[in-house]
């Protein structure tokens, strides 16, 4: 497996629109990181450039202390997953996860042998012979997966992989691909818009807005010590509410006061909070 560095990594559209701002992420090698956002903030451009499927306007992409600005997606050692599945519907679930090893000239037995551990791991042995039309969504997420564990690349990409699912099986699925992450020992970058995702997959998370990094940190840092306000509104459910006020203060205590709305400060609180005392402040 492998770490993976991005540098001032920028990518513009038409030469105006900015879909990633200088972003600067150092993903360790077995990390599981997952860049959360809403629909437009850029995390499934970044993993499309991790990938090789977009190219990037300024910045530095590295793969396993390798630059890979300018190196094919073929050669970057990297499998993603995509939100349809993309699998041949004319191929057998065999086939279909054994295709890349085929057209990459692999020898026969050795195709075989890691499309069965691969089925193996992800429990779908029993559906080597069937269609993707023969399968539950949830199996055609499992064969995609497998498609790209067959692959045994440095990095695994996850592009909104359990989008079009139920819900139950959306709670199934999070919990396979996290005890995937841990027995494959992989390096996995995982994009989804879902914040309950994020926070129940990820070894770190990035949260992202408008193409600008807005925090990196773990799941429970971000919950307790959001950076902003955006980040304090986005995560967590249901979201946080927001009060406008100001700090004062009556002899030795300290109130946040919005109209009739009066809440002393805590003394846990207090001494960092002194300075802002007659300030416009935000209750979150």
């Amino acid at each position: 497996m492998a770490e993976v560095v991005l540098k001032d990594v920028t990518k513009v559209f038409d030469r105006k629109v900015v879909a990633v701002d200088h972003l600067n992420l150092k993903v360790e090698d077995k990390e599981f990181v997952v860049l959360v956002g809403p629909s437009g903030c850029g995390k499934s451009t970044t993993l499309r450039m991790i990938a090789g499927l977009e190219d990037v306007t300024e910045g530095e992409i590295y793969i396993d202390g390798r630059l890979v600005n300018d190196v094919p997606p073929k050669d970057r050692d990297v499998a993603m997953v995509f939100q349809n599945y993309a699998l041949y519907p004319h191929m057998t679930v065999y086939q279909n996860m054994a295709f890349g090893l085929k057209m990459r000239k692999y020898p026969k037995d050795e195709i075989d042998r890691r499309v069965k551990e691969a089925a193996e791991i992800l429990g779908i042995t029993h559906l080597l012979d069937r269609k993707p039309k023969a399968l539950s969504g949830g199996e055609r997420q499992r064969v995609a997966v497998g498609r790209a564990i067959v692959r045994k690349p440095k990095v695994f990409l996850f592009d909104e992989p359990l989008s079009n699912l139920d819900a139950k099986l959306r709670v199934q699925m999070r919990a396979e691909i996290s005890k995937l992450h841990a027995q494959l020992g992989a390096t996995m970058i995982y994009v989804t818009h879902d914040q309950m995702e994020a926070m129940t997959m990820g070894d770190r998370i990035v949260v992202l807005k408008d193409g600008v990094v807005q925090q990196v940190d773990t799941p429970l840092n971000l919950y307790n010590r959001p950076s902003n306000k955006f980040v304090a509104g986005f995560i967590g459910s249901p979201s946080m509410n927001f009060l406008d006020g100001a700090l004062k203060r009556e002899g030795e205590e300290l109130y946040f006061e919005s109209g009739a709305f009066k809440v002393p400060v805590s003394s846990e609180h207090k001494e960092k909070l002194l300075s802002y005392t007659g300030k416009k402040v935000t209750l979150g």
